[in-house]
């Protein structure tokens, strides 16, 4: 089974119960919207995904992109998917319109998202990143650039990728070797980049490449680096495209999944220097690029959601259908979901989805709030609140994503294992999850540095306190008691972890880099089991009274969370604050 079934009842259901969406369309820029108009939108979005990239998605797989003639040349079928999605304007949604997008919440995209990531990792990677740069050169470009690059990249003509990586310049970029020199108003760069997703394609007009590089006489490490925009064609004054740039495709990566999506060996500048614009201010190019940085970080935690989403479908259908084995009371053989263990795999599966995604649609509203709320203080602490889960989202939700797509292979059983049936795809394509755009180590050290212990653990703190509160309003219903009583419990642990982390990391220059990953999975854990409870919450509060069915499902869904996946607390608290001894006392000698 290769079809793929938007959730759009769990989508709108998080939507309108979990993500903030009624606050955020109180917001001036956008009182044009209602939750209406979002549905509408977020349908013709699960259509697209449902029939143009489902299709697409199997076969990009096998055949894998290819360099032709120095140009990359796309799989079958996805020149022509991207054409529609330009067509339909899906780059733009939440563009401002001064720059031809649509302007909506940054929630309706993170739900479209959601789709396509499911439906086809492979092409979504495109528009992913060029959205971030879009976001990156809108925050920190001059008004002539963004007027050069914007509309252009809004409508989807031209693509967005991001250049970081150099063979000696991994997580630390402090080692960038890539050269700009200054010509004139603009710039000439030299260097090649590694790892470029979607570096090149033959299906749009332009690509503009946002590249890390030094100028001569910049400070050494981070604070010498500077942000670029280089396109593949040089721009004419008149906004047309002009001459090829000395920008080329040096080799694609051959890799483990994705194959579909170009990872392009890039060099710049082998002849007379690649022609760049600078994007922010000179040796200030870090910050800029972690404004597309964080934007990429949630897309790809709802990277980690789609291909969840899309395992937890084809694993769901296969239970439903094979037979094998007896269950009490039944005569003959029974399809493999009367068991208990397959039983328990689905709600692995399904509890952690929906957890996945009430967080990530929380995220998202969050981020909306922290860049349009007129409220300053609200403003203030959806910043704070965006800042903390940024790395959560990303590193729980695509961590998760293993542990989900791996059960979608155990449920096929020896099926899951060959390629004809499909689940062994999702489980490849979502390895990467857990790597780009930082690995989980990094985006832990970042959690329990400088977003907990940088602030004296405000922001956390101000996170603990809020589903505390929740408690208060579980206790009003006595069905939740047990659900009540398993998050009092994780949050508790976590609240442990945070002070251990607060009290301990000054005095021990290894104690966060210990903590780290387990001190930020506890956290999305705990995270997760407060959206499912709120999830509760709603449905008994009468979000759901007019389907009882899917109502009833939420309630057992987050009833399992409570029980099998918030129990996981106690064992991530007791290894994050088990201290660094027991990691930094055995000799490297002895690995």
């Amino acid at each position: 089974m290769t079809d793929f079934n938007p959730p759009s009842k769990d989508t709108l259901f998080a939507i309108r119960a979990l993500s903030g969406i009624d606050r955020i369309l109180q917001i001036a820029r956008f009182n044009d919207f209602d939750t209406d108009v979002i549905e509408q939108v977020l349908e013709e979005a699960g259509k697209f995904a449902a029939d143009v990239l489902a299709p697409i998605n199997i076969p990009g797989d096998q055949s894998g992109a290819r360099v032709e003639d120095g140009s990359v040349v796309s799989s079958p079928g996805f020149a022509g998917a991207y054409q529609q999605f330009m067509d339909n304007g899906w780059q733009s949604l939440e563009v401002a319109p001064q720059y031809d997008g649509m302007g909506m919440p940054g929630i309706v995209a993170a739900a479209a998202m959601d789709y396509w990531q499911a439906a086809c990792l492979s092409f979504s990677l495109a528009p992913m990143l060029t959205g971030g740069a879009i976001t990156a050169i809108d925050a920190h470009g001059t008004d002539a650039l963004k007027a050069l690059l914007l509309p252009k990249m809004s409508n989807g003509a031209w693509t967005g990728t991001m250049n970081l990586t150099e063979p000696q310049a991994g997580s630390d970029l402090s080692v960038v070797a890539t050269r700009a020199v200054p010509d004139g108003d603009l710039y000439r760069l030299t260097g090649s980049k590694i790892f470029i997703t979607w570096g090149d394609q033959e299906f749009t007009e332009n690509v503009i490449h946002l590249v890390l590089a030094r100028l001569p006489d910049a400070p050494e490490g981070v604070r010498g680096l500077s942000l670029f925009a280089v396109p593949k064609f040089l721009i004419n004054d008149d906004g047309s495209i002009g001459e090829r740039n000395d920008v080329f495709v040096a080799g694609l990566e051959h890799k483990l999944g994705i194959h579909a999506s170009p990872t392009c060996v890039m060099a710049f500048g082998e002849q007379q220097g690649a022609v760049a614009y600078l994007v922010g201010e000179e040796n200030k190019g870090l910050a800029c690029m972690f404004t597309m940085m964080n934007h990429a970080r949630i897309s790809v935690g709802i990277q980690g959601l789609g291909i969840s989403e899309r395992a937890y479908q084809l694993a769901r259908s296969y239970a439903r259908e094979r037979k094998q084995g007896r269950a009490p009371g039944i005569k003959g053989s029974v399809t493999i979901v009367h068991h208990p263990d397959v039983r328990r795999m689905l709600l692995l599966m399904k509890s952690q989805i929906e957890a996945m995604r009430a967080v990530a649609y929380y995220t998202a509203g969050m981020v909306d709030l922290a860049h349009f709320s007129e409220d300053e203080s609200e403003r203030e602490l959806a910043v704070r609140r965006t800042a903390l889960l940024t790395p959560v989202l990303k590193a729980w939700a695509t961590e998760t994503a293993q542990e989900v797509t791996s059960l979608g292979v155990q449920i096929h059983g020896g099926m899951g294992f060959v390629e004809e049936t499909g689940a062994a795809q999702h489980m490849r394509d979502a390895r990467i999850l857990t790597i780009y755009e930082g690995t989980t180590g990094i985006q832990a050290m970042d959690f329990a540095g400088r977003k907990v212990m940088a602030d004296e653990g405000r922001a956390i703190g101000e996170l603990i306190a809020e589903i505390r509160d929740l408690g208060g309003e579980l206790a009003a219903h006595a069905d939740f008691a047990s659900m009540r009583a398993a998050l009092n419990d994780a949050v508790d642990l976590l609240e442990s972890a945070a002070t251990w982390l607060l009290t301990n990391g000054p005095d021990d220059p290894y104690a966060p880099g210990a903590a780290s990953v387990n001190f930020l999975m506890l956290t999305g854990v705990v995270v997760g089991g407060w959206q499912m409870a709120r999830a509760s919450l709603a449905v008994a509060n009468g979000s759901c009274s007019n389907d009882q069915a899917f109502a009833e499902s939420k309630l057992a869904t987050a009833g399992f969370y409570a029980t099998h996946v918030l129990p996981r607390a106690h064992g991530l608290h007791a290894a994050a604050t088990a201290g660094s001894d027991v990691l930094m006392t055995l000799p490297e000698d002895s690995f």
